[in-house]
């Protein structure tokens, strides 16, 4: 026998006493690949039960459209559970987790599930897995849009270092106003992990961070701008900050239509001949009290600022009264995954 050569046994494994012998690992092609890492994340279980009036049909266009490589009927079974982890990811989200894990089980190659597997699995605290699918899911899809999740995740291990190295790796401006604000929030967590409260507030300041006009995503912005605020011991700023958050906040909550466009006016509170004004506009209006309407293109009033499409808030830094508009826009703003400050 050649000296280079090394006894194997049929199965290929090294022979017994054959401490030394080589391990050639065979090449593997993605699918194949892809299956391992799912090992290790599905064990087996029994499929949480899927109530009869949840449906494929419930998760948005985007996602049905990539289960329909799947047969007909897994990508059902796939959509209902997706569908249903998404309906319960607040209140339960383990059960979601579950619900998901029975999803990759059938279906680990279409990235909503990687995708959606990852954002449960950081909803539960193993933030090692959500990391891993995060990055298969970048893989697969050639998206950055999950990048917030992915430095945060970084952050839940332990890694504020990698985590800010993550985030600088990719060009911001390729990204979507929503997921740069979800990095900068993301970016200015690891800041204060690392003791770093400076650059923590710098993070934020970004063009979203704009007080006078407010999308869906600028209270938790507006929030996580407070919170190191607070740090730094400007509490005065802080508190201003904070309700601003929270004028956007319920503003969005009572319009409850994301297709809305919403513009809120503040008067100074010594303003009378504006306050005469407003009343007197309000009493001649068919409007109600205090109620003045007017359309809002939010293509055009966000433009400036990079903003997206949907839900737009006008705010002044006047203390006084509100006049709130609404008026329907027929374009949406994509959900954005919201990191941890």
């Amino acid at each position: 026998m050649d000296a280079g050569k090394k006894l194997w046994t049929r199965d290929g494994a090294p022979a017994r006493n054959d401490r030394d012998a080589r391990v050639v690992e065979e090449e593997m092609t993605e699918e194949q690949r892809m299956q391992r890492e799912l090992r290790s994340v599905r064990p087996r279980h029994d499929d949480p039960e899927l109530p009869d009036d949840i449906s494929a049909n419930d998760l948005d266009r985007i996602a049905r459209n990539e289960l329909k490589t799947l047969t007909k009927e897994n990508a059902e079974t796939v959509g209902r559970h997706l569908a249903m982890a998404a309906r319960v990811i607040d209140e339960n989200p383990q059960l979601a987790h579950l619900h998901v894990m029975s999803a990759a089980r059938r279906a680990g190659r279409i990235g909503v599930v990687r995708e959606s597997l990852a954002i449960t699995a950081y909803a539960t605290g193993d933030f090692a897995l959500a990391l891993r699918e995060l990055r298969t899911y970048r893989r697969i899809s050639g998206s950055n849009d999950q990048l917030p999740l992915m430095v945060d995740s970084e952050r839940g291990v332990g890694r504020p270092d990698r985590a800010l190295e993550l985030g600088r790796s990719v060009d911001r401006a390729t990204l979507s106003p929503s997921v740069q604000v979800g990095l900068a929030i993301a970016m200015s967590g690891a800041r204060l992990d690392l003791g770093e409260t400076d650059a923590a507030l710098v993070e934020l300041e970004i063009p979203q961070l704009n007080p006078n006009t407010a999308f869906s995503y600028s209270p938790e912005l507006f929030a996580a701008y407070a919170e190191v605020l607070t740090e730094l011991g400007r509490e005065s700023e802080a508190d201003e900050w904070l309700e601003r958050a929270s004028r956007a906040d319920a503003a969005f909550g009572a319009s409850g239509d994301d297709d809305e466009t919403i513009e809120i006016e503040e008067m100074e509170e010594d303003d009378d001949a504006a306050l005469a004004y407003f009343a007197a506009d309000a009493g001649d209006d068919d409007d109600a009290d205090g109620i003045v309407t007017e359309t809002i293109d939010a293509k055009d009033a966000g433009s400036e600022a990079g903003a997206e499409n949907g839900v737009e808030i006008n705010v002044t830094d006047a203390e006084a009264d509100t006049v709130a508009s609404a008026s329907q826009d027929d374009e949406t703003e994509p959900d954005a995954t919201s990191p941890k400050a």
